[in-house]
């Protein structure tokens, strides 16, 4: 355990608030140690609308979190989502540096960083620069270049934008605890990381998660990502239109919604016709044990499915294929929809996925990681789990100065670059 990483990711969702703690073994393994989930206050839509509120809920999900591993979070990897999230792609050339020789790794920063010059609005900033593939003196399909000869070296890349507002206010929030940033990560691309395979991404597949307010919708072509973009209607509001519905609470209409999905799946549809001799029993669902304050007994299926959670999932889809249309990459994923969040999981989803997108559709599980999975390993973790496995691909640098924890929480990074300008200094003290 000594020689572990610790690596932390807090998921900032519309509903929920989770915070993962992972020790990443020598294997490079994420082993889970500390699990915990508060109720979002403060936020809309993944938006902050109220710091003092969304910091106090933040700090219950890390205090439990960290007790349960037994470790103190000095750095962790932050989600974001919402309405203001948007994508394009954007294409840089560069000649190589040096053509008589390889192609480094530093042509490739320079080539990244043209691809990265991009006007935009003041109000925005550039989340995350992916590239989708290069090309060396014409030829196409590369995945790395380093290493291969040429002269001009061309990249296209993917880079998802959002709002400067937005992402500093998130940033405030952590930071108010005394955590470090170590990274943020679009919801949608850290979902993807822990719930699509290899080879889904490389056929083409369209990943929606659903979560409480908003809809992230991601679309990987050729083994990258293509296409992002947020629906501000999520899983809160088929949960509304219960409420309205039944004439009962948000609670009630969650409880609701919430048993309705663990139901055992029967393939009865509207239009099959009832077993004879049950009589209209069959349509009723028993919700006495739920104690709700309505005092509500039992409630007609047809009536919540078909009425009220059928027409709300028609439209969700509806906008996720508006969004797959937009994006022009329709008929490039043969590998067709995975659907993960806890919007996921609510009754009669992926037939209206099926219905409205006209793909096949399958719900995904978070995978990749080990240690305390039993409770995590739903499609409402996914986000959580991917925002870790993307923290530890990326973001070894930031995450090695917990070696320097124990001189306190901002310490360790202060530490490394100081370390770091004396290298320099000595190396500049030798030179003519």
């Amino acid at each position: 355990m000594a020689r572990d990483r610790i690596l932390s990711a807090i998921d900032i969702g519309s509903s929920k608030i989770v915070t993962l703690i992972a020790a990443i073994t020598e294997e490079n393994e994420a082993r889970i140690i500390g699990v915990s989930t508060a109720p979002s206050k403060g936020l809309r839509k993944s938006q902050v609308v109220n710091i003092e509120e969304a910091t106090e809920a933040i700090s219950s999900s890390l205090e439990a979190a960290e007790r349960m591993a037994g470790v103190s979070v000095a750095q962790a990897f932050v989600s974001v989502g919402g309405a203001h999230i948007a994508s394009l792609n954007s294409h840089g050339v560069v000649a190589v540096a040096e053509p008589e020789k390889e192609i480094t790794s530093f042509d490739v920063k320079r080539v990244i960083d043209a691809a990265k010059a991009v006007q935009l609005p003041t109000s925005r900033e550039i989340l995350h620069v992916l590239p989708r593939g290069y090309s060396v003196d014409g030829q196409e399909g590369i995945v790395d270049p380093v290493g291969m000869s040429g002269v001009r070296l061309e990249v296209e890349t993917h880079l998802v934008t959002g709002g400067a507002t937005a992402i500093r206010n998130l940033h405030k929030c952590v930071s108010e605890l005394g955590v470090e940033v170590s990274g943020i990560a679009f919801g949608g691309l850290a979902a993807a990381t822990a719930t699509l395979s290899d080879t889904e991404k490389e056929l083409g597949v369209v990943l929606v998660d659903i979560g409480g307010g908003t809809t992230d919708v991601a679309i990987f072509v050729e083994g990258a990502l293509s296409y992002s973009s947020v629906i501000p209607v999520g899983a809160i509001n088929i949960t509304k239109d219960l409420a309205a519905g039944l004439r009962i609470s948000l609670e009630s209409a969650e409880k609701i919604k919430l048993r309705l999905g663990q139901l055992p799946k029967s393939p009865i549809t509207i239009d099959e016709e009832k077993p004879k001799g049950k009589g209209e029993k069959d349509d009723e669902i028993d919700v006495s044990d739920l104690g709700l304050p309505e005092g509500m007994r039992s409630i007609s299926r047809k009536t919540l499915i078909e009425g009220i959670i059928k027409p709300r999932l028609n439209e969700i889809f509806t906008m996720v294929g508006l969004e797959i249309k937009r994006s022009g990459f329709g008929g490039m994923t043969p590998s067709g929809v995975v659907m993960t969040g806890g919007g996921a999981l609510t009754v009669g989803a992926v037939e209206a996925a099926r219905r409205n997108l006209a793909m096949p559709v399958h719900v995904g599980m978070p995978q990749r990681v080990t240690g305390l999975i039993d409770e995590i390993m739903t499609p409402s973790y996914a986000a959580g789990v991917g925002l870790l496995l993307w923290g530890n691909s990326t973001g070894k640098s930031e995450s090695s100065s917990s070696l320097f924890s124990g001189i306190g929480k901002m310490g360790g990074a202060a530490q490394v670059k100081g370390l770091a300008g004396k290298v320099v200094d000595l190396v500049k003290s030798f030179l003519p």
